[in-house]
């Protein structure tokens, strides 16, 4: 993902065409990028931006930048400006270049950036910001008929699909706020959470455009290319929604886009996205899988028989389609013709599963029951395989199931494991570890423990505070302290080279995390990435203001990434 907002421009198409699946009943109205920056405050309501002049309406050709986000009120979406205040302040980061958009630290790479030429369209476009867009039903006007208000915002609502096609550019906008009435923590885990954010999510994701990039902006200094298993593991089905009799209108988007996608797929390629999204159709719609007979499996994968489908080497291969639609019945089909149960995948980053990771890794990490782990190692898949990262499939663990049948079929229990699980499963995961006496207060040949692991990779896991009052409880060591080792503590020492030279403000989220890992904490974690619950927590379990190797204290790493709300508690260390 984002590959394409890297590529030259002759490479790829900048004007959005018409949309072709959703309808649009309502027109888009945009704010250009320009007048945007130059706003003062709260944003203001549709009809008073009508009013000066400031709404445009979609035209062929407008370079569109779709903004979702959640609501900080009941009545009103921003009633402090303070997301307007982190949009505008990215948006001129992205223009002027001082904004890195980096991949996902998941991915590990440090060499993707949005190319010129996007910055400049992005410089020259149109913001679509749903307060600005939408007439309102909360804000009144002289005049004006409610019912035919009420009328064109329910129009324009039922439009949001059609309007994220449009766009051009999709941005995910979560810096951690609270909400104004429930004093709820609002950020990128409850952005996923919410049922229409994951439909608009959906609706880009799934649209048939080359480009379908969604930038996460979490802070005025840290924006991210998404991680592909967020959405994927994010359904509309079991979204929160406000209005309840929204979900069955919602789920209904969510299915049109998923169909229309194989559909197109079918008929136009990629052959390998074709195949992922038939294989993981009844996971992302919850609905009950069925095993394929044999001639429905080569029809669906477009096999020609189960001899070239057992000898296919391709990224998405026969074994891979079986995994990802949970089909044991076709693995042993499979493997009675052949196919090698150990072939490390590849060709598949972009979506989430990475070069080198073994077919259980792909079992774990797309959340198959625990008998597809089971079957695979019957039909001889190594159990204790591991990719280039030297990770095991222990470690991809998302649910206890899988810990029983890894370690049924004599997985290797490795300390190392609670990581994997502090990063992405929960805690009953994590319990099931525990139970086989894993302990989280060895950090052993690790890099980091998993107090680090949870608070690293917090901001997409809505678990990630019960996880770490449950390591803690276990004694974790909360003032442990990382020790990168070999070529990766070479790559940090490299980092900080560069964070010395160029500045820290100046340098990517990937340089600035690698630079502050040798002797960083978990506290010091929490206050990188700006998670208060955890910062709190790891405080209230007796966490020291211990700096890093760079000098760096919590505080100084909440400042600098703009993390400002955790200032009071963090400052508390100098008094």
């Amino acid at each position: 993902m984002g590959a394409s907002f890297c590529a030259p421009v002759d490479e790829r198409c900048t004007c959005s065409l018409q949309s072709t699946i959703h309808t649009c009943r309502f027109p888009l109205w945009a704010v250009k990028v320009s007048d945007f920056l130059e706003m003062q405050g709260p944003p203001r309501p549709h009809h008073l931006l009508q009013e000066e002049g400031l709404l445009h309406e979609w035209f062929p050709g407008m370079f569109v930048i779709f903004t979702s986000h959640q609501w900080l009120s009941s009545t009103h979406p921003d009633p402090q400006g303070q997301q307007m205040e982190v949009l505008q302040k990215a948006l001129r980061g992205m223009i002027d270049g001082s904004l890195q958009v980096h991949e996902d630290i998941v991915s590990r790479s440090d060499d993707m950036n949005l190319s010129n030429t996007i910055r400049q369209h992005i410089a020259e476009g149109f913001l679509f910001f749903d307060w600005f867009a939408i007439p309102q039903i909360t804000v009144r006007k002289d005049g004006v008929n409610e019912e035919s208000v009420k009328s064109d915002a329910a129009l324009a609502v039922q439009s949001i699909p059609a309007y994220v096609e449009l766009s051009n550019v999709f941005i995910a906008l979560v810096p951690e706020l609270t909400h104004k009435d429930s004093s709820a923590l609002v950020n990128y885990a409850s952005w996923l959470s919410r049922g229409w954010c994951r439909a608009e999510l959906w609706c880009r994701l799934l649209s048939n455009k080359i480009d379908t990039t969604i930038i996460v902006i979490y802070s005025p200094t840290e924006a991210e290319f998404m991680f592909p298993l967020d959405w994927q593991h994010n359904n509309i089905v079991d979204g929160n929604f406000t209005v309840e009799s929204d979900r069955a209108i919602v789920v209904q988007l969510g299915e049109t886009a998923v169909e229309s996608k194989i559909q197109h797929l079918q008929v136009y390629g990629p052959l390998r996205d074709c195949r992922f999204y038939c294989a993981l159709r009844p996971k992302l719609l919850c609905q009950e899988r069925t095993d394929r007979t044999l001639q429905q499996f080569l029809e669906d994968f477009q096999f020609t028989s189960l001899e070239e489908a057992a000898a296919d080497s391709s990224s998405m291969n026969a074994v891979m389609c079986a995994i990802l639609s949970g089909d044991t019945g076709m693995l042993t089909l499979l493997a009675e013709s052949r196919a090698d149960m150990n072939r490390p995948m590849h060709g598949l980053s972009d979506l989430g599963f990475y070069d080198t990771q073994t077919l259980l890794m792909a079992a774990t990490k797309s959340r198959q029951e625990p008998a597809v782990l089971t079957k695979l190692v019957e039909l001889r898949a190594d159990p204790n395989g591991r990719a280039r990262t030297l990770l095991s499939s222990l470690y991809m663990c998302r649910t206890p199931g899988h810990v029983r049948a890894l370690l049924e079929q004599r997985a290797e229990v490795a300390n190392s494991a609670l990581n994997g699980a502090a990063s992405f499963a929960g805690p009953d995961t994590i319990q099931e570890l525990l139970k086989h006496r894993c302990d989280p207060s060895d950090i052993g040949t690790g890099r980091y423990g998993p107090l680090h692991a949870v608070a690293l990779f917090s901001r997409s896991n809505r678990h990630a505070v019960e996880t770490a009052r449950l390591l803690l409880e276990n004694h974790a060591d909360v003032n442990a302290r990382s020790t990168p080792r070999g070529e990766f503590l070479w790559e940090c020492r490299r980092a900080r080279l560069k964070v010395a030279v160029l500045g820290f403000a100046n340098c990517n989220m990937m340089t600035r995390l690698r630079a502050s890992m040798p002797g960083i904490t978990p506290l010091g974690y929490a206050a990188l990435v700006g998670h208060g619950q955890l910062t709190q927590l790891y405080l209230d379990y007796g966490a020291d203001a211990t700096p890093n190797e760079r000098g760096d204290t919590p505080e100084d790493l909440a400042r600098r990434n703009h993390h400002h709300h955790l200032i009071p508690m963090l400052a508390t260390f100098g008094t």
